[in-house]
């Protein structure tokens, strides 16, 4: 028999916003896998999660180049399908830890799509976490959307089209992913006439925190953590 895939959402990083049911789950299974960049061997998921899981349940990292060459992502992406699927051929509960929420914006998704092509048998069960957007907004309390107003999530990885898209339709925009492109978001946002409408939220819940709602600030400000998203309301923010 084949063991169970869970995918759990950890939250945005303060480990109190883990929920009862990863902690229960993380007690559990038989082995722990976390995503990590290429370019280093830190994961902000298992640290959150690192006091709830028994010292000998075996905890192995993922590597996944930060980029957008589809032949280095398929390489990777098959590499730790295969190590996945090797200890749930073992009869093995696996856990699979993500940042957020693992149908939001997530690693989870394209592994658990690779896994499932993989092992089409094999029993899936999510998870879900308090997503950076919401402990954003708690954080700098602004209301994601009251009435009938309609929200918008988009990635700003790839730059800030998207929200010229969207800003016409969408009473309030989360912007996820702004720090690599940030010169170019901050641009389109001045386009669309919308600096005193938008708050920068960094490093929610973590040493290091930022919530910056003046755009000349914004303006003046280096590259940020990638731990980076950008609420706009049309309403506008209050200070």
């Amino acid at each position: 028999m084949l063991g169970t895939l869970y995918g759990i959402g950890v939250g945005p990083g303060d480990p109190e916003l883990l929920t009862l049911k990863a902690v229960k789950v993380l007690k559990q299974v038989a082995h722990v896998f976390a995503a990590s960049s290429s370019n280093n061997d830190y994961s902000l998921a298992h640290h959150i999660v690192r006091d709830h899981l028994s010292p000998d349940t075996p905890l192995d990292q993922l590597a996944f180049p930060m980029t957008f060459n589809s032949e280095r992502l398929e390489d990777a992406w098959q590499a730790n399908c295969e190590k996945v699927v090797e200890i749930l051929r073992q009869g093995k509960n696996v856990a699979f830890l993500t940042l957020g929420d693992p149908l939001t914006f997530s690693t989870f998704i394209y592994l658990m799509r690779k896994i499932k092509s993989r092992l089409p048998e094999v029993v899936v069960t999510v998870i879900p976490g308090v997503t950076s957007f919401q402990a954003a907004a708690a954080c700098a309390g602004l209301p994601l959307g009251e009435g009938e107003e309609a929200i918008t999530i988009i990635s700003g990885a790839k730059g800030a089209d998207r929200l010229k898209e969207v800003v016409s339709v969408a009473d309030n925009v989360v912007l996820m992913k702004t720090y690599k492109q940030f010169p170019q978001i901050l641009s389109q946002i001045r386009e669309s006439g919308l600096e005193d409408r938008c708050c920068f939220v960094s490093r929610c819940g973590l040493e290091g925190e930022i919530v910056e709602r003046d755009f000349e600030r914004l303006s003046a400000m280096g590259q940020p953590h990638y731990l980076s998203l950008m609420i706009i309301k049309k309403r506008g923010i209050e200070s």
